[in-house]
């Protein structure tokens, strides 16, 4: 698949690491890379907040799990990182300024051990800084070399649309990627962020194509499955705040039957269900250890049919509205 309206192949999907360092420790982290990179995957996703949990005294380890992996093998890989959420003490230590992303471009590439970023994407936006002032950093750090292609992940449509603006008013570099939250349990996006995308010619990578889990069907409601998102403390209450409701478990009783009688894990149908969305570039797939990549890699060769998508979508039609980007 081209990444947006550029040129660069990647695959069909991208690997996400935000467990790397935490949930899954480096040995583990190791397995599941080897295991994608077999399967095909070449798009790896990161962030110099990760892993999940958001802790300072942790920021950077999974980068440099990442980088370690990668070392002699750079250039066989597409690798993205994101900057913007807060990484030390200082107040200057977060947000989209100048100085920040500056900063933090050069910390992602020592810890990743590379001397340039394929894809640099603005991790949540910032409505304390001028966007003409982070899109001129960005401009200068493409310009520089150290970063070949900018994105934006978190942000809403009329955030992407003002920036895309003033990157064509100023002749500065534009975003050709988003990362919104996505699934079929949080299908905002197609409000106006996925028609956006399809008419500037931006790729869409969606995290949380599973939700974290939760279409995994492995939970039950009132129980949560023991290492998971839903039970590990550092991201528990964020994950529970955004899907441990009764409405979802509801809803997760009919996946389970449409899952069943398509023959496929509920996994593998609503992945399936994300790469089946116009202008979808590469769902972010995570794992917490080699095995669950198996229901992910299978959603590549499963192709849903008219009334199995359309099924799917009128079980989960609700999950459209609200007005959170993430």
């Amino acid at each position: 698949m081209r990444l947006g309206r550029t040129g660069l192949r990647v695959s069909r999907l991208c690997l996400g690491t935000m467990t790397f360092g935490l949930q899954s420790d480096e040995p583990t982290a190791v397995a599941i890379l080897d295991r994608a990179t077999e399967a095909g995957i070449t798009f790896i996703d990161t962030a110099d907040v990760y892993p999940m949990g958001g802790r300072l005294e942790t920021a950077g380890r999974t980068e440099e799990i990442v980088g370690r992996w990668l070392n002699k093998r750079r250039q066989d890989f597409v690798l993205a990182t994101k900057g913007s959420h807060k990484i030390g003490p200082r107040p200057w230590q977060q947000g989209n300024s100048r100085r920040h992303l500056i900063d933090a471009v050069e910390g992602s590439l020592r810890r990743l051990q590379t001397d340039y970023i394929d894809l640099y994407q603005l991790h949540g936006p910032d409505l304390e800084t001028p966007i003409d002032e982070t899109l001129t950093a960005l401009d200068d750090l493409v310009r520089a070399g150290k970063v070949r292609y900018v994105g934006c992940s978190n942000f809403a449509a009329y955030q992407v649309a003002r920036a895309i603006g003033r990157s064509e008013a100023r002749n500065l570099v534009s975003f050709v990627t988003v990362q919104p939250r996505y699934n079929l349990l949080f299908r905002q996006a197609e409000r106006e962020l996925l028609p956006l995308c399809r008419e500037e010619g931006i790729g869409v990578l969606p995290y949380n194509p599973l939700a974290g889990g939760m279409l995994t069907g492995k939970h039950q409601a009132g129980e949560a499955t023991d290492g998971t998102r839903f039970a590990v403390d550092a991201v528990r209450d964020i994950y529970r705040d955004r899907y441990w409701r009764g409405d979802v478990f509801e809803t997760l009783a009919q996946l389970r039957s449409l899952a069943a009688e398509a023959g496929q894990s509920m996994a593998t149908l609503a992945l399936a269900w994300v790469l089946a969305t116009p202008g979808v570039t590469a769902p972010i797939v995570g794992a917490s250890n080699p095995t669950q990549l198996s229901d992910s890699l299978a959603a590549l060769e499963f192709t849903l049919s008219d009334d199995l998508k359309q099924r799917l979508d009128d079980a989960t039609h609700h999950y459209r509205l609200g007005d959170a980007p993430f």
